[in-house]
């Protein structure tokens, strides 16, 4: 995809499918709302829809830890989160167990009024509904590569769900290249990454302690496997970097959740282990600490690793976006994107340790190159109007 230029093909109405109501969780709503930001600046008339799907266990509540169907906290959530951001947009919640419909626009989208030009599922999170047939280009974003291409072999209803889409875009940017190695789940992908609102990044906080930092799952699902390969989570992929923080001197904390996690194992290392909860409950909260942070550094699921995806995350982009540098895993970035200076990538514990000496000797450098690249790879409206011209 490399970097991104922009165009202009007429305003359009769009409907954003996403996952916050049922996931009010920070992470998930910068990856998610930046859609909608990114959209609305470049004109377009932007709805948003969520769907409980159907299953009884759609909601979460980070304030109790419960899963159920009640989707209160999410819509009290998103309704204050569009506030802040000045999102004046149409938006609804529809709980398929019982047939009712929340949110702003409730009682308009209860119509299941087709009259949209486009829809865009983020992360194929939610149902394609019978009366969403007749929007023309139907879009899914595939944010978790490889592990999407293997369920679609693997699961007839994830392919079912795929295919009712007229347009697929992956995060996975090396899938059309002869290095990847994701399966082929037989449909035609397209490229595409993280929209970044960089305006809403800039930010005069000054560094707290000097610390690198990341937020991340353990374990978030279960591992795939297909044809003898096991893709596995971050969990497989931590090895590489368990004992740098006692071979390197440097501090570095993460906001680690998820099932499995070693915490004893870590601490006796020298890891700072905080409650990501308290990073990821308020989507300001989270990007103060990215913000004060001195820069991130992470792995990436085994599964990106092992297939050569080119995936990059959307919290590392966020980080780019801060003027933060960003030191992770390569999962074949490296093909599309510059390195070297503001992003630097490892596949060994040497290479990671060489990458925090170089950033800790020349950090203002790599600051200044990490804001540049996030201008020119991860910028929100050009990345969306390319996806746009590609559907056109």
């Amino acid at each position: 995809m490399g970097p991104v230029n922009s165009s202009n093909k007429g305003k359009l109405r769009i409907l954003v499918m996403g996952y916050l109501v049922r996931g009010p969780i920070a992470g998930m709503t910068w990856h998610h709302v930046q859609y909608l930001l990114s959209l609305k600046a470049l004109g377009h008339q932007i709805s948003y829809y969520e769907d409980s799907d159907d299953t009884p266990y759609a909601c979460y509540n980070p304030e109790t830890h419960i899963t159920d169907h009640n989707p209160t906290y999410g819509l009290k959530y998103v309704q204050q989160l569009f506030d802040k951001l000045g999102l004046e947009i149409k938006w609804a919640y529809y709980d398929a167990n019982f047939g009712k419909w929340y949110g702003k626009s409730a009682k308009e989208f209860s119509k299941c009024n087709s009259d949209f030009d486009m829809l865009i599922n983020v992360s194929g999170i939610n149902p394609i509904r019978d009366w969403m047939g007749n929007i023309p280009i139907r879009v899914f974003i595939d944010t978790d590569p490889v592990f999407t291409q293997v369920r679609n072999i693997h699961e007839p209803a994830r392919k079912t769900l795929t295919g009712s889409h007229t347009k697929l875009f992956s995060f996975g940017e090396n899938i059309q290249h002869p290095s990847s190695k994701i399966p082929d789940d037989g449909f035609k992908w397209q490229v595409t990454r993280q929209p970044i609102s960089l305006d809403l990044w800039k930010h005069n906080h000054p560094l707290i302690g000097n610390r690198f930092t990341s937020i991340m799952q353990w374990k978030s699902y279960s591992p795939v496997k297909f044809q003898g390969i096991t893709y596995g989570l971050k969990g497989e992929s931590f090895s590489i970097i368990e004992n740098i923080p006692l071979k390197s001197r440097n501090e570095i904390e993460i906001a680690l959740g998820g099932d499995g996690v070693p915490r004893n194992e870590l601490l006796e290392k020298n890891w700072v282990l905080v409650d990501p909860m308290k990073v990821s409950i308020d989507p300001w909260i989270y990007q103060r600490y990215i913000q004060q942070s001195k820069g991130e550094f992470t792995v990436a699921k085994h599964g990106y690793v092992i297939s050569n995806s080119g995936w990059f995350s959307e919290r590392s982009a966020c980080y780019l976006a801060s003027g933060r540098p960003v030191i992770t895993q390569e999962t074949g970035f490296s093909q599309w994107m510059e390195t070297g200076e503001g992003v630097l990538s490892f596949e060994t514990e040497e290479q990671a340790i060489s990458a925090m000496n170089e950033v800790n000797s020349n950090y203002e450098k790599h600051c200044l190159k990490a804001l540049e690249i996030a201008q020119e790879y991860f910028d929100g409206e050009k990345i969306l109007q390319r996806l746009i011209d590609a559907c056109l």
